[in-house]
């Protein structure tokens, strides 16, 4: 059972940009931080459940070991082929890294797309609008469809939500 005990915080630096993350402690607790940017451009209550939502989501899914997981496949592959290609022990490290981050990177979007879906249940079940609370997106630059992007469009984004919100309300 994934320990759900999570400890809320606030990043009070001066000059962060809007922004919310989940991490863990060092003794292993979940950790939802905000930016006082963040929680100063929320326009209402059910924008902040949404993203605290979104970032329980992700604990909850296990995004954290899953992309650590990911990442070190991607550098074992990399690393395999870069020394059997005859690399030195210098582009071999260098390969490594690569494939780890592309590796990392290749899951990012489906994860984000999973912790909409999840944080809109999350925040339909605590009474709170997950499409008004979706409304964030609006705001956020749009990352677009880069390649190695972290981040869906936001236009996808908020369909996920749409979405989830019509599956579990039948409408």
């Amino acid at each position: 059972m994934r320990n759900c005990d999570f400890r809320i915080v606030i990043d009070d630096r001066p000059g962060q940009p809007p922004n919310a993350f989940q991490t863990l402690d060092d003794r292993g607790r979940p950790v939802v931080g905000f930016t006082l940017a963040l929680i100063r451009d929320a326009r209402n209550a059910d924008e902040l459940a949404f993203v605290l939502g979104h970032e329980a989501a992700h604990h909850i899914a296990g995004h954290i070991p899953r992309r650590q997981d990911q990442a070190l496949s991607g550098a074992l592959l990399a690393g395999v082929l870069a020394q059997a290609g005859g690399a030195t022990p210098d582009e071999v490290r260098a390969a490594q890294n690569l494939g780890a981050e592309v590796a990392a990177r290749s899951y990012s979007r489906e994860f984000e797309l999973e912790a909409d879906a999840l944080g809109a249940e999350i925040a339909l079940v605590a009474g709170f609008d997950p499409i008004r609370g979706s409304g964030f997106f609006d705001r956020l630059p749009d990352p677009g469809d880069r390649f190695l992007g972290s981040h869906p469009p936001n236009a996808q984004r908020k369909a996920q939500v749409a979405a989830t919100v019509r599956r579990l309300t039948g409408g």
